[in-house]
């Protein structure tokens, strides 16, 4: 490819730079031999680009500078200023072609999903995840180009430009690559934590899952089934069935996503088999020992796909809640055991209930 553009299996973590952080997780499993839909990056280098060509850096140095970000009308007016100013702008040539030629590649009219991929985003001590955009069903390269715009234009939505504020994080240092992946025929999609996430028990893989594509279940629109299974055994030890009355579903005719009700049978069924429960906690796990540390898995299991093949990594990204807090030391036999004994001096009536 190009400068602009790199396929999944030519990038991993030494280019977070340069594709971000969901894109370089996705080559990471890519070339770690995880099933992931293929596609490829637009680096932050094609973004620049599209900064400096258009003179929108300028612009947006301006809007930032007359931006009150402790008030809300005034975050909001400069936000979609900023927006206003991005899509008023064609991608540079270059950029284009170069988008372009990456899309074709994956053959005609692919579907694919355009997702943002920032370069503080899925880092650790930056809980960053969902606060750019993400387009399902993009068929063609004229709306995969324009689809890739309005990720960049959505680095400054207001409520990221007041998160990046308020973390210290520089509006303009933020780059932002843009993920551009085969679209998937969701039967089931869901996140995979490797912690309890109520709880940070580091024992347990907990599953959320729904009909269809991840995406309502993501937004909190669909409470899912939530399966606990025992990371060492590998054992479905908790499931909680939801109704689950919506399912985000491709429409290849309407070329867009659709909810659907679920019928009445199916809504408060299991949407995963056990074998399935413990394909997603086994792929979990996985990735949680090629990162070194406990992670967010999204995937999805394809319907157009022959079981056994049918389990795809969406992405993984470091759990950013549980893995944040200050680890307390276990306390000693001994310094409990003398923390008794001075007591006991301390209140010898006391040491005898």
């Amino acid at each position: 490819m190009s400068d602009y553009t790199l396929p999944f299996d030519s990038i991993g973590s030494a280019d977070h730079a340069r594709v971000g952080g969901k894109c370089a997780s996705l080559g990471e499993m890519t070339q770690a031999g995880v099933a992931v839909p293929p596609g490829f990056a637009v680096t932050t280098d094609a973004y620049k680009t599209m900064l400096e060509e258009t003179g929108l850096c300028g612009e947006i140095e301006k809007q930032l500078a007359r931006t009150d970000f402790d008030d809300v009308d005034s975050l909001d007016r400069s936000a979609q200023a900023i927006q206003v100013r991005f899509r008023s702008h064609h991608l540079p040539a270059a950029v284009e072609e170069a988008i372009r030629a990456g899309y074709e590649g994956m053959g005609a009219d692919m579907p694919v999903a355009v997702r943002s991929s920032a370069t503080a985003e899925d880092l650790p001590d930056a809980s960053f995840a969902g606060q750019q955009d993400t387009y399902l069903w993009v068929v063609g390269a004229h709306d995969v180009i324009e689809h890739v715009r309005d990720c960049w234009a959505s680095l400054f939505t207001a409520r990221a430009m007041k998160y990046r504020h308020d973390h210290d994080l520089g509006q303009i240092d933020v780059l932002m690559s843009v993920a551009v992946q085969k679209m998937v025929n969701a039967r089931a999609a869901g996140v995979a934590m490797t912690l309890d996430p109520l709880t940070g028990d580091k024992t347990r893989i907990v599953i959320d899952a729904s009909y269809g594509l991840g995406e309502l279940v993501v937004s909190g629109i669909v409470t899912p089934d939530n399966y606990s299974v025992e990371k060492v055994l590998m054992e479905v030890v908790d499931r909680k069935i939801s109704d689950k009355h919506l399912e985000l579903i491709p429409d290849a005719k309407a070329e867009t996503t659709v909810e659907r009700v679920v019928a009445e049978d199916r809504r408060k069924a299991q949407c995963l088999s056990d074998k399935e429960i413990l394909a997603v906690a086994e792929l979990a796990k996985r990735l949680e020992k090629q990162n070194g540390c406990p992670q967010d898995v999204e995937w999805a299991l394809d319907a157009d796909l022959p079981e056994g093949e049918n389990l795809l990594a969406l992405q993984s990204r470091p759990e950013t809640v549980w893995s944040q807090k200050p680890k307390e030391k276990p306390k000693s036999a001994y310094a409990t055991g003398m923390a008794g004994i001075v007591g006991a001096l301390n209140n010898p009536i006391g040491a005898k209930n």
